[in-house]
């Protein structure tokens, strides 16, 4: 069911001026900022692994914890990553656009519980609204005495730049961003041995945390980690943004609570997504951005988990859930998918860059009308390559988890539509043109 849980980082959205520093003053802005700096910073520490926040950007790994693991010597430095590139994937932009204060008390607060003077906010290149409004909340918070020198007369010390990506796919992932800030190649790094709390950016500890993880960290010290943590059930606590697209009569981010909200409530519940467009039927859904195995309409009752979600055999990701109506032809649409990993491989691991280049010429073949029965099998062979065993989570056989997450598309719509294929194999094209 939709339960009636207070947002906690939409709050200010729709709020005139909500990305201005006095809407955010008047609204309880950074007293959460003022709370930590009369802590420890093993207390504001403590209070988010309380908190059990799983972290937004995509891998779920708990951010608290990530953040105890910083390794010394010192200086440490700390990284948002607000290069949100998943297709379907918005809500890092709206809260950059809609209210960047929060991100930044966010940042100040978890710079000073891991020790780092100097935070990065590295965000994608296109985000143009977003970055100025970002760029701007950020000199609004020096001048206020929030950054900078002596914050708020505390002796904590910390400075924050706001960096613009070039637009690339790849940098989303951490090492590869880290390479990116560096001025370098977005390439992703080996690790093992050395992850970023370790080895990460100018080859010293570095956590790296999401744009949603930060707009949280205000409201958890404010409240307390017991607050959030009641909120949702076992390990998926709080609330978190779903950004829910495709055949819905109303896509938009949703920010509900966790665990207790399952797949149907978010799409068919007329206060989120009110159902499928036209009347029509499911036909299918993806849970959590386009590298997640798909689920079906069978699935629909599962509930908005980390655990029940990743038990199933996907996994909630970045928080897009794209919905297909039966309206929808499915070669089309993993085609579509398989050319933009394709096209976004750094192209580094052969797996991923010379497999996703066959998967893709075999998906247009068989779409354009030329396919063969045979590529069935030669499409599930080259998956079998990239990711052994076509598991989920996949095996892992390149840098970074790119390579491997490309046949999880292929694999789903073979799997569950696989009549669709061999229709457009004999009719030679796409019935739904």
């Amino acid at each position: 069911m939709v339960t009636d849980a207070r947002p906690i980082v939409t709050a200010r959205l729709g709020q005139p001026g909500s990305w201005t520093l006095r809407t955010y003053l008047a609204s309880g802005g950074y007293k959460g900022l003022r709370r930590a700096l009369g802590m420890t910073p093993e207390a504001v520490t403590q209070e988010v692994i309380t908190a059990n926040l799983l972290g937004r950007g995509g891998a779920g790994f708990e951010a608290g914890k990530k953040w105890s693991m910083l390794a010394k010597p010192r200086p440490a430095y700390l990284v948002i990553n607000g290069d949100e590139s998943e297709p379907c994937t918005f809500k890092d932009h709206m809260l950059l656009e809609g209210d960047p204060h929060q991100i930044v008390e966010g940042t100040i607060i978890t710079a000073f519980a891991v020790g780092a003077t100097k935070a990065f906010i590295f965000v994608r290149g296109e985000f143009a609204l977003g970055l100025e409004r970002l760029t701007a909340a950020v000199n609004e918070a020096y001048e206020y005495g929030a950054l900078g020198t002596n914050i708020f007369g505390s002796g904590v010390d910390v400075d924050l730049v706001v960096h613009p990506g070039a637009g690339a796919y790849i940098c989303g992932e951490e090492t590869a961003l880290l390479e990116s800030l560096e001025g370098k190649r977005g390439y992703p790094r080996e690790k093992p041995p050395w992850f970023p709390a370790v080895k990460g950016l100018y080859s010293m500890p570095t956590i790296v945390n999401n744009v949603e993880t930060m707009s949280n960290i205000p409201w958890i010290v404010l409240n307390g980690g017991a607050a959030f943590a009641a909120l949702g059930e076992g390990r998926s606590t709080g609330t978190r943004i779903f950004s829910l697209s495709g055949h819905v009569v109303r896509p938009a981010n949703y920010e509900i609570e966790m665990a207790k909200t399952s797949f149907r409530d978010l799409i068919y519940d007329s206060r989120l997504g009110g159902g499928i467009r036209g009347g029509n039927e499911l036909k299918a859904f993806v849970p959590g951005g386009v590298s997640a195995p798909w689920f079906g309409p069978d699935q629909l009752d599962m509930p908005l988990d980390q655990d029940a979600v990743g038990k199933a055999g996907s996994m909630l990701g970045s928080g897009s859930v794209v919905v297909m109506d039966d309206t929808t032809c499915m070669v089309r649409a993993t085609w579509r998918i398989t050319r933009f990993f394709h096209r976004e491989s750094c192209g580094q691991c052969t797996p991923c860059r010379e497999g996703g280049g066959w998967l893709d010429k075999i998906m247009r073949r068989i779409e354009l009308g030329g396919g063969r029965e045979s590529d069935l099998e030669l499409l599930l062979d080259v998956c079998d390559n990239i990711a052994p065993g076509l598991r989920w989570p996949p095996a892992k056989t390149t840098i970074c988890v790119l390579g491997p997450s490309i046949p999880s598309s292929i694999t789903s719509a073979i799997k569950m539509f696989r009549d669709e294929f061999l229709v457009h194999i004999k009719d030679g094209g796409c019935p739904f043109a």
